[in-house]
């Protein structure tokens, strides 16, 4: 990890697109701001690893969960008269 010592309105850079300001800092917090590019996307890491948690078990589907939501889905057409 790097690790580097910015005051207020300072800025790093990553890469050539991605830029971080230091907006404020008020006891042990720092508010940042972020500029990227819109394909970038930007979490605080809590929510990151939320999103890849959700993500994982989305795509951990077993084939009794696919026959289930079949079965589901002919009895809609079925009830629906179509």
């Amino acid at each position: 990890m790097l690790v580097l010592s910015r005051q207020r309105d300072e800025t790093i850079m990553i890469g050539d697109e991605i830029e971080i300001t230091v907006v404020d800092i008020r006891g042990d917090k720092v508010r940042l701001g972020i500029n990227a590019p819109r394909n970038v996307q930007v979490h605080r890491k809590e929510v990151y690893e939320a999103i890849k948690k959700e993500n994982t078990a989305s795509a951990n589907v077993q084939i009794a969960d696919l026959t289930r939501l079949e079965t589901h889905v002919k009895r809609r057409a079925a009830g629906s008269g179509g």
